[in-house]
């Protein structure tokens, strides 16, 4: 079976139209300054994975040998959609047996898509590798990592204030409807955790129903400091917007940041939103920041402030929300935390909604990372049955 990946946000109508009016579009969308780039498919095939980043050029790139499907022809009605989209930069993980069909086409079934989302000062390469597992292990689902605003590659692209969760999840809402996707399972990590509860506290649609919701290591209202050797989120945004805006290496920021007390891990990870300098192809006289810090800190503020305890104490039909506690995140779960979601357990709708608490053994906060497996059993449930 040939492997079919898609990322598009244009679409035709009439099988002999499309060569056409695909080059067309493409090379309109060039004009506006975004690339497509197909990467190809990962170890043994066992699934495609496709990119559309805004603003990054990658030409000279050796295109490899798939075949592309246009997404739902209903796209090409909207408003301005010759131009690229503008909205967030994403990638698409496909499973081997993910097949893309216009909405008008009754005759395939819509594949099930898993929208995952990261943390404050994170990027969609944070779910990357766990993303590849899942497509793996669940071959008929696809799977959207995102570059929130202000974030990794989205970070270019320009959003009017505030930088709030809702405007956050308004944004990946808009993005899933101008792909003509149907997100049956949310995940979201920290932050992202709040932003997944507002994407189904704004939008009937484009969520469907059933949808899962999984907040990792979150909560829904106040979100409380790392205790000692832990991380502290406003202190590292304070931090590095101390620092220079192009550095010589990234040892030099990691051990400013071990000097200032951070961790190693955090370190670490922080260093991975910094791209090097100069033009591609020539060798690197440093690095520079892919985020846009001042935004970070607005969202974060945002994040402390935001309290959706009302939309899980009330849940709409057909929503499941799922909590994931980090056994080793003790400071972020306050006992009266636990508490009230254990109580809106007792209050779950009929027809598959609910709000349900799990313990990941053996992790701190970054689940993911920590313990992988374990993670992956938790969350193997809700791609299973479609």
């Amino acid at each position: 079976m040939s492997l079919a990946t898609a990322v598009s946000n244009f679409a035709v109508s009439g099988t002999a139209a499309v060569a056409d009016s695909a080059e067309r579009r493409l090379k309109s969308e060039s004009h506006f300054g975004a690339q497509l780039r197909i990467s190809r498919p990962y170890k043994n095939g066992a699934f495609g994975s496709s990119r559309l980043s805004l603003g990054q050029s990658s030409s000279g790139a050796k295109q490899p040998s798939v075949r592309m499907a246009l997404v739902d022809e209903r796209i090409s009605q909207s408003r301005n959609m010759a131009e690229p989209s503008g909205i967030l930069a994403y990638e698409l993980v496909q499973g081997a047996l993910v097949r893309w069909t216009s909405a008008t086409d009754k005759s395939i079934r819509e594949s099930p898509t898993a929208v995952l989302l990261h943390g404050i000062l994170g990027s969609r390469k944070n779910w990357g590798t766990f993303a590849r597992r899942l497509a793996q292990a669940f071959p008929t689902w696809q799977f959207l990592l995102v570059d929130l605003r202000c974030h990794g590659d989205s970070a270019s692209i320009k959003k009017r204030r505030p930088h709030t969760v809702a405007s956050t999840a308004l944004d990946v809402l808009k993005l899933v409807g101008q792909l003509r996707i149907t997100p049956r399972v949310l995940v979201g990590h920290s932050f992202g955790g709040k932003v997944v509860l507002s994407m189904v506290d704004q939008a009937a649609k484009p969520l469907g129903r059933p949808v899962k919701v999984w907040v990792l290591d979150a909560t829904p209202g106040k979100v409380r400091a790392g205790g000692d050797g832990d991380d502290h989120p406003a202190e590292l945004i304070s931090f590095l917007s101390k620092l220079p805006k192009e550095v010589f290496s990234k040892r030099e920021v990691v051990n400013a940041l071990l000097q200032e007390g951070f961790s190693k891990d955090v370190a670490q990870w922080v260093v991975t939103n910094l791209r090097p300098t100069g033009s591609p192809g020539l060798a690197s006289s440093g690095f520079s920041w892919v985020f846009d810090l001042e935004g970070i800190a607005e969202m974060y503020q945002s994040y402390e402030e935001t309290n959706l305890w009302k939309l899980v104490e009330n849940l709409p039909r057909g929503v499941h929300v799922n909590f994931l506690k980090a056994e080793r995140s003790l400071h972020r779960w306050a006992l009266k935390d636990l508490q009230r979601i254990h109580a809106a357990e007792e209050l779950a709708v009929d027809g598959g909604g609910g709000v349900e608490m799990h313990v990941l053994e053996d992790a701190g906060h970054w689940v993911h990372a920590d313990n992988p497996d374990g993670l992956f059993r938790i969350l193997s449930s809700s791609f299973q049955g479609f």
